[in-house]
C-alpha cells in the first residue's frame, strides 16, 4: 500500500469519526467542508488536465450540496430563510455542472466563495455558545446573537429559523 493510499484510509477514518460523534451543527459543517475539498479537489484536477477525476470531484461536490445541505432543509420550518438557502444550493449545483462543462476554475472559484460565506455564518451561530461571539466576517458579526444552550433563550427569530432549517438532519 502506497503512502498516499495510507493517508486517504487514515483521512477516511478521521472523517467517519467526525460524523458520528457530530450534532447536527457540526454535521452541516463536515457538509460545507466536504464540498469545499471536492471543489479544491477538481481545480486541481482541471490544472493538472486529469479531467476525469476533475468530473468525479465536481460530482461529489454536487452530490453534497444536493444530497446533503439541500436534501436537509427543512422547507415547513425556515420560511424566506429556507427557500432562498435551497435556491443558492440549485444555483451552486447548476454552476458546478457548468464548471465541469466547460473546464472553468473561476465557476469553481466563485462557488467555493459562497461555500465559504455560508460556512463562515453557519459557524457563527453555534448553538451552545454563550457570552462569545466567534469571529468571522464583517457582515455576519454584525448580526450574531450569542446562543444560550437552554432552550435558545433571547435568540432572534431568524437565527432561530436557520437552526430548525436543519432539524431534518
Amino acid at each position: 500500500m502506497s503512502m498516499l493510499s495510507k493517508l486517504n484510509k487514515y483521512e477516511e477514518v478521521g472523517i467517519d469519526s467526525s460524523v458520528h460523534s457530530a450534532d447536527a451543527h457540526k454535521l452541516v459543517l463536515l457538509l460545507y467542508q466536504g464540498a469545499l475539498l471536492s471543489i479544491a479537489a477538481a481545480r486541481n484536477h482541471l490544472l493538472n488536465n486529469e479531467i476525469a477525476a476533475k468530473g468525479k470531484s465536481i460530482s461529489q461536490a454536487i452530490s453534497i450540496i444536493e444530497e446533503g445541505l439541500m436534501a436537509s432543509l427543512n422547507l415547513s420550518v425556515g420560511g424566506e430563510l429556507v427557500q432562498n438557502l435551497s435556491a443558492l444550493y440549485a444555483y451552486m449545483s447548476a454552476r458546478l455542472l457548468e464548471a465541469n462543462l466547460r473546464n472553468e476554475v473561476a465557476l469553481l472559484d466563485e462557488i467555493s466563495k459562497l461555500l465559504i460565506e455560508l460556512r463562515g455564518g453557519w459557524e457563527a451561530i453555534r448553538p451552545g455558545e454563550t457570552g462569545t461571539v466567534p469571529q468571522s466576517p464583517p457582515a455576519v458579526r454584525e448580526n450574531v446573537v450569542a446562543l444560550n444552550v437552554r432552550g435558545n433563550e433571547g435568540v432572534s427569530p431568524g437565527v432561530r429559523q436557520a437552526l430548525n432549517a436543519y432539524q431534518q438532519i
